[in-house]
């Protein structure tokens, strides 16, 4: 034959709150000792810890009168918890959806001017054309430096040319991204990354 399984701890929590609101009466630590184990089948010995915990969560109350520490717990002091409780728990969710509503306002109002529109196509368009153009004329200048050096003196007019051209088209992408900034709100990293430019664009020295 097995042996009965002894109580778990929050079956004896529950079955010493279920004495307390059946009986709604004070009692003392050893008088709760002998009627929890003979109502409730909570062991003697374990009624103390029970009781501490019960105490420390609020649910029971207990007071010392003279010598003597009595504890008790009446069913409409949980009820007012739970009603307490479930107040707090309103408040806090409208308190939630207050906030929510404002980022939602705050969203709508930063999308304004961020609206796909021809005019924004153009400008995008516009900058990926003089990058590419930008970056064709830096091609160019590479394949002058890895010449002949006769190649090059011929060439070092064409050079200087086209380096005063890369740094043109390099201010000019840097004056879109400045007009795209200020006309969307975009920042740097989000404008370089849609057209693919380097993080350390710069004129050439």
């Amino acid at each position: 034959m097995s042996k009965r399984k002894g109580l778990s701890v929050e079956e004896k929590r529950t079955r010493m709150m279920e004495f307390f609101y059946e009986k709604k009466d004070f009692y003392q630590l050893k008088e709760l000792e002998k009627l929890c184990q003979k109502e409730k089948g909570i062991t003697s010995m374990s009624v103390k810890d029970i009781l501490t915990s019960l105490v420390d969560d609020g649910m029971v109350d207990t007071d010392k009168i003279g010598t003597s520490v009595y504890f008790w717990a009446f069913p409409g002091k949980a009820r007012q918890k739970s009603q307490k409780r479930l107040s707090d728990l309103k408040a806090k969710n409208a308190e939630l959806m207050t906030k929510k509503r404002k980022l939602m306002e705050l969203i709508e109002q930063e999308s304004i001017g961020k609206e796909p529109s021809q005019e924004r196509d153009q400008v995008i368009d516009a900058l990926a054309k003089k990058t590419a153009e930008r970056d064709s004329l830096v091609s160019e200048m590479k394949a002058y430096r890895e010449n002949d050096p006769e190649v090059l003196e011929a060439t070092k007019r064409e050079t200087k040319t086209a380096h005063e051209s890369a740094n043109r088209w390099t201010d000019n992408i840097f004056s879109i991204k400045s007009w795209v900034k200020n006309k969307f709100g975009f920042d740097d990293s989000t404008i370089d990354k849609q057209f693919g430019l380097p993080d350390d664009l710069d004129y050439l020295d």
